[in-house]
């Protein structure tokens, strides 16, 4: 396995410290590097790499408008935000826009390669100041338009079989393997999952269930 990456920032000395540590390990390649969104939006197309590390505030197109524009372009190609911001009108916008990862640039190396690994797999990490934004969004209610008598039991039984198994981090494939059922069948039961939960990703169906308290 070698995850191809693409590192994104406006920072040089930031593009140089990624670079020096992400090229000592073996399982990565370092693909491509941007200065600012358009140009990520460029080289991603080109080299359709597995990671993205993306920084949010950049000159011209920012960070979550390129993530937002990858995400509906490239869906397979998992972007993780790393960046210096960690509050409501960072977190939660980057990850609507289908960031699959939050890390702050403060992150100790080993952790910023197991954050890149998970993305390749498929899972979220997010830093907890992060998990903690998109909790507190359901816990408040902001942004939460959910009928109050929504249940558990409106999935059906496989549905909460993979619900469950989302707010574990596990990625489709690794459901699939643990339910005994094809990749594929996960993903279409993951799709309806989103739709009766009227949310947008696999993040939000976690928190959400997590919020309920259905799996506790």
């Amino acid at each position: 396995m070698t995850v191809r990456l693409v590192l994104v920032d406006d920072h040089p000395m930031v593009l140089k410290g990624l670079r020096l540590f992400l090229q000592m390990q073996e399982d990565m390649e370092i693909v491509g590097e941007a200065s600012d969104g358009n140009e990520a939006l460029t080289l991603v197309k080109a080299l359709k790499p597995d990671v993205v590390l993306m920084d949010i505030m950049m000159p011209g197109m920012d960070g979550i408008e390129a993530t937002r524009r990858i995400h509906e372009s490239l869906p397979e190609v998992k972007v993780i935000v790393l960046t210096s911001f960690v509050d409501q009108d960072h977190v939660l916008p980057a990850i609507r826009a289908g960031a699959v990862g939050y890390q702050l640039k403060e992150i100790e190396a080993d952790e910023l390669a197991e954050t890149i690994r998970a993305a390749y797999r498929g899972m979220t990490q997010l830093h907890p100041k992060a998990a903690g934004l998109l909790v507190n969004q359901f816990v408040t209610g902001t942004g939460d338009t959910h009928t109050e008598d929504l249940t558990v039991e409106s999935l059906t039984r496989r549905e909460r079989e993979v619900l469950k198994e989302i707010t574990t981090g596990k990625s489709n494939k690794e459901i699939a393997a643990e339910l005994v059922i094809a990749e594929k069948t996960v993903k279409t039961h993951v799709s309806s999952i989103l739709a009766k939960l009227e949310l947008s990703d696999r993040t939000q169906a976690a928190v959400y269930a997590m919020k309920k308290g259905w799996f506790t």
